[in-house]
This record gives structure tokens, sequence and C-alpha cells, in this order.
């Protein structure tokens, strides 16, 4: 951030991170949702990724994308959530421009990181669904592992290169003004608001990345699941037809959700929306999905649950 207040700018202390409320009251009583919101993410991740490596019947390529799936939902909820909580509790949120410029690094880097592997995670199992249904006997060509890690190293450059987008975007920037954060984290959007710098360019650019990437993963999981019910209005049996809808009904839960909020703070023109809907978006995009695609995949996968029953069994008997 070239800018911290050099040249002919007002030298500024720090920023002020307004947070999601003044009220002390729902500030405690939002700090115990999330956090509780935020122990069920951490822990309900982390036993999918166990559960995967540790159940030979799920040592399967869709499985393997869940758990870098679970991983990356780790990371961006883990980004931003222990932060927030600390400044629900913190009398004033200010933090200095060193301070905001690791948030930048750390926070905000490591939620489009993840953020975009996710976008390519849900793309490479809509693929594997694809060749799973479509053309089952190529099924361990096309989805051998070398195939899988090369899917699972695209999807993680894709999210540093998509990074070092809005990084280099905002390292351009210099703030001379207002210091106040109208959000809970150092995220693109606040601070371009009060950047004094031409911020025309810089807008755009990393929407037109993260717009880029959504169109591209978004094409393939589209093309793959009309190829999917292609196939699936041509199997004459009632039951195949059930069986094959119900494998991907989870990620196609998943990638609603999903999309729909990255395509809201990300790519639609920042003028179309309020910064009140900005936050809410936010908390539902780094909070609430993490906690839920372990819940969508494990209450809808017989694999998982059935794999799931086998370890409690072993641990307890």
């Amino acid at each position: 951030m070239d800018s911290l207040g050099h040249g002919n700018y007002t030298t500024m202390t720090g920023f002020i991170l307004l947070g999601l409320t003044n009220d002390p009251v729902l500030r405690i009583i939002l700090f115990m949702i999330i956090l509780c919101i935020y122990l069920v993410t951490i822990c309900g991740n982390l036993s999918t990724i166990i559960l995967i490596r540790i159940s030979s019947q799920l040592h399967h390529p869709m499985y393997f994308f869940l758990s870098h799936l679970a991983i990356a939902d780790v990371g961006y909820s883990s980004s931003v959530t222990p932060n927030m909580l600390v400044n629900f509790l913190a009398e004033e949120n200010t933090i200095s421009y060193p301070g905001c410029a690791i948030q930048l690094g750390s926070a905000l880097c490591s939620v489009v990181t993840f953020g975009t592997a996710e976008c390519f995670l849900l793309a490479a199992m809509a693929y594997d669904r694809y060749v799973a249904i479509c053309l089952p006997l190529l099924y361990s060509t096309h989805m051998s592992p070398t195939v899988c890690v090369l899917l699972i190293g695209v999807s993680y450059l894709g999210g540093c290169v998509n990074a070092c987008t809005f990084a280099s975007c905002l390292l351009t920037l210099s703030f001379c003004g207002p210091n106040k954060v109208d959000h809970f984290f150092c995220d693109f959007s606040p601070l371009l608001k009060l950047s004094c710098s031409d911020v025309s360019i810089t807008e755009i650019i990393p929407s037109i990345s993260s717009g880029s990437i959504i169109v591209v993963t978004v094409f393939v999981i589209a093309l793959s699941y009309i190829c999917i019910l292609n196939t699936i209005l041509k199997m004459r049996s009632t039951e195949g037809r059930h069986k094959a809808f119900s494998t991907c009904t989870s990620h196609l839960t998943a990638v609603t959700l999903y999309y729909g909020t990255i395509t809201f703070i990300y790519v639609m023109p920042k003028s179309s929306y309020s910064t009140e809907q900005n936050r809410v978006v936010s908390v539902f995009y780094t909070v609430v999905i993490p906690m839920l695609n372990p819940l969508i995949y494990s209450l809808r996968n017989r694999d998982v649950k059935e794999a799931l029953r086998k370890a409690s069994v072993r641990i307890y008997s």
C-alpha cells in the first residue's frame, strides 16, 4: 500500500473498523452466535477431512475433492472470523496501517485464494460427476490420481493468481482522508471508498479477474450438468435416475449458495448495493457457508453417513 500517508497527503495513524454494530448487547449476542458457528465450522470440516482420510470406502476422487473443499472452507473462515470475534469484545476497533496491511496480506488474500480455489474445486467436482454418470467405463482413466492432483494444483494456483490481482491493485492506492472502514475486516470494497487515488481502473481489474474465473467455472459446471441431465433422462430405470440425481443434489446446493454470494460481492457493480448489504453477504460468505458445506455433504450422502457410522462403532467399541 503505497500509500500509507506519504507525499502531499495528510498523515493518519490508522484505520478504525466500524464492525457489524455499535450496540454492546447485540455485539455480545453476535459474538456468541458467530463463535458457535465457527466452532461448528472447524469441527465439521476437520471431521470431514479426517473421515475421508481414514475411511477406505471414501478413497475416491469425489471425496478427495471434498476433503480439499473442507480445507478451503477452514482456510477462508479462519482468515476472518477470529479477528471478527476479537473486535466484538474490543471497545474501539482501531487498526494501524501496518496492521491493516498485514490483514490485507493475510485475511483478504487468504479469503480470495481459498474462495477462488473453491470455485475451481466445485467445477472439478462437477466434472467428476459428469465422468461418473456419462462415461462410467472411462472413469478410471479420466479421473486417475494424476488428473485429480493436477486439478487440485490448478485450483490453488488459480486462487493465488487471483489473490495477487487484488493485492497488486490495493498496493497502488493512497489514503489521505477518512479512516473509518465500514466493515468488520479490511476488505477490498470498503478500502477503495477511503482511497484518495483514482480507483476507476483499480475497481474494475479485480472484478474482471474474479468474473472471468466465475464465468469459466460456471460454464464447466453448467456444461457438466447439461450432459448429466441428458444422460439421466435417457435412463430407463427409475431407481437409476434417482441414484444419479441423489449424487448431484448436494453439490448443486453448495454451488448455488456459493456462487450466489461471491457474484454479489466481487462481480456486481459496487453502486448496485449498499454497504449494509455487503457486510451481511460477507458474513454469510465467510462465516455461514463454510459451516453449511460439511452439513450439506454429510446429511445427503449415504457413503459419508455410512463411513461415519463405522468410524463411530470403531471408536466406541
